[in-house]
C-alpha cells in the first residue's frame, strides 16, 4: 500500500530536528544561547587567579602571609607590651599567665618579642625580593633583548657573583659594617641575588622575542623601546614573579642566619635570628626561649615558599 502523502512532511520535519540538535553547540558557561561568549575572554593573569582561588594550598599560605602582614604593621594589636622592656628576675622562667611563651635568658617576654620579630623578617623580604626582581629583570631583559657584547659581559659577571658562596659573603662584607638596621642586609641580598633572576630575565625574553606577534611590531618600524616594553616584558615577567615569590622565603631564612652569626642585625634589634642564636646555650634547660621564634621562621618561610609554588603551577601552562 503507498505511503500516506501527509506522513512524509512528519518524517523529514522529525529527521531535522534530530540533526539540529544533534548539531547544536553544548552551552557553556559564559555563554549565551548561540553559543557566543557573554563576557570578555580570561588572558594569562585572569586564568592564574582564577586557579589560585580553588587552590587550597594558595589560600593557607596567602591566609598566613596576610597574619604576618598585619601583626608586621601592628605588633601592638596582639602584643602590647615593650620587646626591649626584660626583668632578670624573670630570666628562663617558663609560660605563666601573660607570658604564654614564657621569657628568655634576659627575662623579656618570649611572646611579645616573637611578634615584634615578624616585622624584621617581613621588611628584609620583601624588599630584598622587590630589589633582586627590578635589578635582575632589567639587566636580564637587556642583555636578552640586545645581545652581543652586552650579553657576553653580563653574563661573566653573573658567572663571577655566582661562584661566591652566600653565607661566606655575608661573613665577609657585613662583617665591615656596624648598625641595627636592616638596610645593610637588604643591600647584601640584592648584591648577591639578582643574578639569578638576571638568568631567568634574560632567557624568557630571548624565547618572547623569537614570537610573531614581536617580529611584526618590528617589521612595522616599532622602537625597541616600545616593543620591550609593551610585547616582551608583560610576556616575559610570570617566570620571574614565580622565582622572586620563592626566593623571599629564602630571603627571610638568610636573614635569620646572618643574624644567628653575629653579622646581620645586632641587638637591640629585635629579630627571630637574635633570639635563636641567643637560646642555643639554654636549648636543654629552656627549650622554650628557642621553640618559638625558630617555630615562627619555619612557618614564615614555609608560606612564602608553598605560595610560589601555587603561583608557580598557576602560571605554567605546562602543570595544568
Amino acid at each position: 500500500m503507498p505511503e500516506p502523502q501527509c506522513a512524509r512532511p512528519r518524517t523529514i520535519a522529525v529527521k531535522a530536528t534530530a540533526v539540529a540538535a544533534t548539531a547544536a553547540p553544548e552551552r557553556r558557561p559564559g555563554s549565551s544561547e548561540g553559543g557566543a561568549p557573554t563576557g570578555r575572554p580570561r588572558g594569562l593573569w585572569s586564568d592564574a587567579w582564577h586557579d589560585l582561588r580553588r587552590n587550597p594550598v594558595f589560600v593557607v599560605s596567602a591566609l598566613v602571609i596576610v597574619f604576618l602582614v598585619v601583626i608586621s604593621l601592628w605588633p601592638s594589636l596582639i602584643a602590647s607590651r615593650n620587646p626591649l622592656s626584660c626583668d632578670l628576675a624573670r630570666a628562663q622562667e617558663g609560660s605563666r599567665p601573660g607570658h604564654p611563651f614564657g621569657f628568655n635568658g634576659q627575662g623579656c617576654d618570649v611572646y611579645t618579642r616573637t611578634v615584634h620579630g615578624a616585622r624584621t623578617s617581613v621588611v628584609v623580604g620583601v624588599l630584598a625580593s622587590l630589589g633582586v626582581a627590578v635589578t635582575g629583570s632589567v639587566l636580564g631583559a637587556l642583555a636578552g633583548f640586545f645581545g652581543g657584547a652586552w650579553d657576553a659581559v653580563l653574563s661573566r659577571i653573573t658567572d663571577v657573583f655566582f661562584a661566591i658562596p652566600v653565607v661566606l659573603g655575608g661573613l665577609v662584607l657585613l662583617s665591615l659594617v656596624a648598625g641595627t638596621t636592616v638596610w645593610p642586609v637588604i643591600g647584601f641580598m640584592v648584591l648577591l641575588g639578582w643574578p639569578q633572576i638576571s638568568r631567568i630575565a634574560r632567557g624568557s625574553v630571548i624565547t618572547v622575542e623569537q614570537n610573531d606577534y614581536v617580529q611584526a611590531a618590528r617589521a612595522l618600524g616599532a622602537s625597541h623601546t616600545r616593543i620591550l616594553l609593551r610585547h616582551i616584558l608583560p610576556n616575559a615577567v610570570a617566570p620571574v614573579i614565580v622565582v622572586a615569590t620563592i626566593a623571599l622565603g629564602t630571603f627571610i631564612a638568610l636573614e635569620a642566619t646572618l643574624s644567628y652569626l653575629g653579622v646581620g642585625l645586632r641587638p637591640p634589634a629585635v629579630s627571630w635570628g637574635i633570639d635563636i642564636s641567643d637560646a642555643s646555650p639554654y636549648i636543654r634547660n629552656s627549650p622554650h626561649m628557642l621553640l618559638w621564634p625558630a617555630g615562627a621562621l619555619a612557618v614564615t618561610v614555609l608560606a612564602f615558599i608553598m605560595l610560589g609554588d601555587a603561583v608557580r603551577d598557576a602560571l605554567d601552562p605546562k602543570l595544568r
